[in-house]
């Protein structure tokens, strides 16, 4: 079949511009997996200029943009990975992460606004890794022991190597948790 003078083969401009967003996605994922969130920006934000819908890009550019302490920044790109893909657990705990920002200095609306998001991970993903742990220290930072003890319980059922999530727990029973915890860093 022959293309009009002019015009281009669109299946072949569909082909290369996926092979282009699969090549940036593959280099993102490499500088990430590098603990280089920085230079994976340029990729990510190469791909959404692409494809403005790409779940994965969003998510990794999420996660890019928190391993930087870029919170506020990865928000609305993760409550739009939250509408690409709402049954995808990490979109939930990633989002979780850049609504809570840094413990120490998260409001009680931001806390709130994590639980939710990791509650909704647990729906999901009633085993998903971390999230009964990260809860657990937004609890112990409201001195709510209870649902600290709760979710630090629940994390090492989910993962019984969970040795921080046992030793708050330790530390709960043995009334030792006039301490703020460690930041989630």
């Amino acid at each position: 079949m022959s293309n009009s003078p002019g015009r281009s083969d669109s299946g072949s401009e569909d082909l290369e511009r996926a092979e282009r967003i699969a090549r940036l996605l593959r280099e993102a994922a490499h500088l990430l997996s590098q603990h280089r969130p920085g230079e994976a920006l340029a990729p990510l934000l190469k791909v959404r200029a692409l494809d403005p819908n790409n779940a994965p890009a969003a998510i990794n550019l999420g996660g890019a943009y928190i391993l930087q302490g870029k919170h506020k920044q990865a928000i609305p790109v993760l409550e739009e990975a939250t509408r690409l893909e709402p049954n995808n657990p990490m979109v939930w705990i990633n989002l979780a992460a850049a609504y809570l920002g840094k413990l120490p200095f998260a409001t009680t609306a931001m806390q709130d606004q994590a639980i939710a998001a990791f509650q909704h991970a647990l729906a999901l993903n009633p085993h998903a890794p971390h999230v009964n742990y990260n809860l657990g220290l937004i609890y112990l930072e409201r001195e709510d022991i209870e649902q600290a003890a709760l979710h630090f319980y629940a994390a090492i059922e989910n993962d019984p190597n969970d040795r921080d999530a046992q030793n708050w727990l330790d530390k709960i029973r043995r009334g030792e948790v006039n301490n703020p915890p460690p930041p989630l860093d």
